[in-house]
């Protein structure tokens, strides 16, 4: 297919099924690495003989740069091509996955974790771009339902998978099943899927305003994660400096990474203002969550990753539900209830001890948890998208995820600290369960904070035309 021919591909031919495939598998890797990785935390830190700290760079290196790369992979697959881009960030996540597989010592892993987010900024963005870039547009709504639930259900068995390959072979091998997995995806991205690409695309790309948002966001993580260490100073100073020089050169660039006028809108800064605080509980929760299970209530890593799988069954089943209520009586409502909801769940959350019941203590709040973010995220997105203008619909998308990162990236880093864990306190039974009931109520009010923004500012009814 030329890059230049109109979208014509059709869902059930051989190569619609394709595109489907490579963009489920591409994005499936993501998905099961962001799913089984910190149910991994706990083995990795006895096997490397690693501190509190350097567990939190292991989740945070990699939400590091693809919070702060993926707007620039979007970019790049528009201009270069969304396959070719595509397949080089598939091909750049295996080779990281190999270097986490093989890493010595934590600094390796640290590494090679940041590589991975490099490869994931390149792969993401591609694989719902093919699709939006090769389907007749009345195919295109059921491709992306058919991406959006298979990649649901690649979230699913994740923990399992996870947890099978933790407890009965290596957390090793939770990286390198990412070979053979970007083996098939680069093959059948090859053979069948057309390449595809935006004719307007700007052939300017907005380096210094990536570079300047990774040095500030990883000021940022530095300073919260090494709190008390003699360089974390200099770094939030670091972080400060590329921050406000960020926003100045994204003014006065021409054509920038990040439109800062967007956020004219009230409505999509409202939006964003909330998934930063409800994703950065959500991040945090997960966190330390898998770890209290492990080392306080005695988990496998199996049975840790087993034990938040209700949250994407409820996502799997009713996340759909959450946009037709949104639809029927607007966002306001179920963006509000749904972080205070999952607020709830967090509380109840709490039971989680050493004489842990997954059937009591687990799984009553992890579904009530589960029920709450269903309940929010179809009408975040949409109401996210009817924000923008529709020419700055793929930017906007583009923000709200890196927002959505770098609130888990944020949290991850500043909670341990602010709760009073640090060096080898994650392998004391005690400490961290003490320092768990102050985190989990930390993210408690994050979430109710998230839903009074919802309440406050998002409007009643969703704008059809956008602006």
């Amino acid at each position: 297919m030329s890059t230049s021919a109109p979208a014509s591909v059709r869902l059930g031919t051989t190569t619609g099924r394709a595109v489907v495939a490579a963009a489920v598998l591409g994005s499936g890797m993501t998905l099961l690495d962001g799913t089984v990785v910190n149910v991994a935390l706990k083995t990795i830190g006895e096997d490397l003989d690693a501190s509190l700290a350097q567990l939190q760079w292991v989740t945070n290196g990699y939400l590091l740069s693809l919070a702060s790369l993926i707007l620039l992979g979007g970019s790049l697959g528009d201009r270069f091509g969304r396959r070719r881009v595509f397949v080089l960030g598939t091909w750049w996540f295996a080779l990281a996955s190999l270097l986490c597989g093989l890493a010595p010592n934590p600094e390796v892993l640290i590494a090679a974790r940041v590589l991975q987010g490099v490869g994931g900024a390149l792969l993401t963005p591609g694989s719902l771009a093919m699709i939006q870039g090769a389907f007749v547009s009345e195919d295109r709504p059921k491709a992306i339902g058919a991406w959006s639930g298979l990649g649901g259900i690649a979230a699913a068995i994740g923990p399992f998978i996870g947890g099978v390959l933790i407890d009965y072979a290596s957390w090793r091998w939770i990286f390198l099943v990412n070979l053979p997995l970007a083996v098939v995806t680069v093959v059948i991205a090859h053979r069948w899927v057309p390449e595809t690409r935006d004719p307007h695309a700007s052939r300017h790309f907005d380096v210094p305003g990536a570079l300047l948002v990774v040095a500030a966001l990883g000021g940022t993580t530095y300073a919260l994660i090494e709190w008390g260490g003699r360089l974390a100073p200099w770094a939030a100073v670091v972080a400060l400096l590329t921050g406000a020089a960020f926003l100045l050169v994204e003014h006065r660039t021409p054509e920038p990474m990040l439109r800062l006028g967007i956020f004219r809108d009230r409505t999509f800064s409202a939006a964003n203002a909330m998934t930063l605080l409800v994703y950065a509980a959500l991040g945090a929760i997960m966190f330390f969550l898998t770890l209290q299970l492990q080392t306080v209530g005695g988990y496998g890593a199996l049975a840790a990753g087993l034990a938040t799988v209700p949250v994407t069954v409820c996502m799997l089943f009713l996340a759909a539900k959450g946009g037709e209520l949104a639809a029927r009586i607007g966002p306001r409502v179920p963006m509000t209830l749904g972080p205070v909801v999952m607020a709830a769940g967090t509380v109840l959350l709490l039971r989680v001890d050493a004489d842990v019941v997954y059937w009591t203590d687990v799984l009553p709040g992890i579904t009530v948890f589960g029920l709450g973010l269903a309940l929010m995220v179809a009408p975040l997105t949409a109401t996210v998208l009817a924000a923008a203008p529709d020419e700055d619909t793929g930017i906007a998308s583009g923000i709200n995820n890196a927002v959505a990162r770098a609130g888990s990236l944020l949290a991850v880093a500043a909670l341990p600290m602010a709760v009073g864990l640090a060096g080898d306190d994650y392998r004391d039974p005690a400490r961290f369960d003490t320092a768990y009931g102050s985190a989990m109520l930390a993210c408690a009010l994050l979430l109710v904070v998230g839903g009074l923004v919802s309440w406050i500012a998002i409007p009643g009814r969703i704008r059809t035309t956008p602006a």
